[in-house]
């Protein structure tokens, strides 16, 4: 069963109908034993960073989430719950969680794209993800898959934690981590059958690291 992390700053209601959609097993919970005994967490977020962080330390569910991570829980941290994996978030000045080296900056609508005019910001809508390491989330996704993004601040962590970037302005990291600990600035569960294998392939790693105990 993967549990979905709710903290009251996510979308955990689109994340649970792409994971029925697949068969999968998951309940929406924040309550520390469940969240232990789930096979992996998902950790969505939607809005501003610092609304977020509110949100989890109010219950102390920063140190639970912490706790699990360290304990090599498998997580899967997307958008919002992507960015407050770092250190900071220039988004309402945050501290965040600390987990992941590195912090959450705002993109320059200065920055232009491959026509040479200024980006718009937020970045919404479809773009490739290019991987910098192999990432088991991406088995069966081709190379030229798109996913959905929408956000406004892009994370820049330490460059040994960077698995996939994508280009708008500049080429931001769209993914970090590492082997059981992944962090995602798109939607897989809004981006069609790419976002629904990436999903498939963080449960099956959830079930085989449950086994292998």
């Amino acid at each position: 069963m993967l549990a979905i992390f709710d903290y009251k700053a996510g979308n955990q209601t689109s994340v649970k109908r792409a994971l029925d959609h697949l068969g999968i097993p998951c309940e929406i919970t924040n309550k520390p034993e469940k969240l232990d005994a789930a096979q992996g967490i998902i950790f969505p977020g939607v809005g501003a960073a610092g609304q977020a962080m509110d949100e989890l330390t109010a219950d102390g569910l920063d140190e639970v989430l912490k706790g699990l991570i360290w304990q090599k829980k498998p997580v899967l941290g997307i958008c919002v719950g992507c960015q407050i994996l770092l250190d900071y978030s220039e988004e309402n000045d945050t501290a965040a969680l600390e987990v992941i080296p590195g912090e959450c900056r705002l993109f320059n609508p200065s920055w232009v794209d491959f026509e040479g005019n200024p980006i718009r910001v937020p970045h919404m809508g479809w773009n490739q993800v290019e991987l910098k390491q192999e990432c088991e989330l991406f088995a069966g996704i081709a190379p030229d898959a798109e996913f959905y993004f929408v956000h406004s601040y892009y994370p820049a962590p330490k460059e040994d934690f960077v698995i996939g970037t994508t280009r708008y302005g500049i080429d931001f990291c769209a993914i970090h981590g590492r082997t059981g600990l992944w962090a995602v600035q798109f939607h897989p569960e809004k981006s069609g059958n790419p976002g629904l294998q990436l999903l498939k392939n963080f449960h099956e790693y959830c079930k085989e690291a449950d086994n292998a105990e």
